[in-house]
């Protein structure tokens, strides 16, 4: 989640055209074969149609993230890529997989921790969680983050802490999109950050797709 992340760069960015990365494509696609026999040359198909410009050296990493995907047992999805919305606060986003349990997951590209969940996966969890509540009336502890670049499926219970991060997100969005520039964070991921040297001048001033 960009606005999470850093909210200056989320202003910067704001009508930016969000593309998805090859290597996600990659995953994507994987995660609707999880719970099943997988298929490598199947999924490169497949993926091809998505993505016909599709670098072919990425076969490679489809490979090796069936490999270690094989390591762990998944469950198989009932739905995939439900949208889920919440009028009360504003939110609509994406659960990429729906067993038959009625357990949810979202799916990243991203390498796993050595323990845990990152701080952004859990913010999605819980804003998925609040979706869900509103549709369905009934309350959601938490839900899973699958990692398939290294095969780990990871659970994670909603906290109080995260539902208010997610009304705090949702304050920042507002106000961005007010056209108000948000405070440069403490500890925003500046070092790889494009427009670290525009921002840098920014700071000491009066600065005002959460999914």
């Amino acid at each position: 989640m960009r606005l999470h992340a850093c909210p200056v760069r989320f202003y910067y960015e704001q009508n930016d055209t969000f593309t998805e990365s090859d290597r996600y494509a990659v995953c994507k696609q994987i995660s609707y074969h999880l719970g099943t026999a997988m298929d490598a040359d199947l999924i490169w198909n497949e993926i091809c149609t998505v993505r016909p410009c599709i670098d072919p050296a990425l076969k490679e990493f489809l490979g090796l993230c069936i490999t270690a995907c094989k390591k762990s047992e998944w469950k198989p999805a009932k739905e995939t890529d439900v949208r889920v919305f919440s009028q009360k606060h504003g939110l609509a986003g994406m659960i990429d997989r729906i067993a038959s349990d009625g357990s949810f997951s979202v799916v990243r590209a991203a390498g796993a921790m050595p323990l845990g969940t990152y701080a952004a996966d859990r913010l999605r969890i819980a804003a998925i969680a609040l979706c869900l509540e509103e549709m369905t009336g009934k309350e959601v502890a938490g839900g899973m983050v699958e990692y398939i670049t290294d095969g780990v499926s990871r659970y994670h219970e909603v906290q109080p802490r995260d539902r208010r991060q997610v009304l705090a997100s949702l304050h920042k969005y507002a106000s961005v999109r007010e056209g108000h520039m948000p405070e440069h964070p403490l500890n925003a991921p500046c070092n790889r950050c494009k427009y670290k040297d525009k921002c840098s001048s920014s700071i000491g001033r009066r600065l005002s797709e959460l999914l």
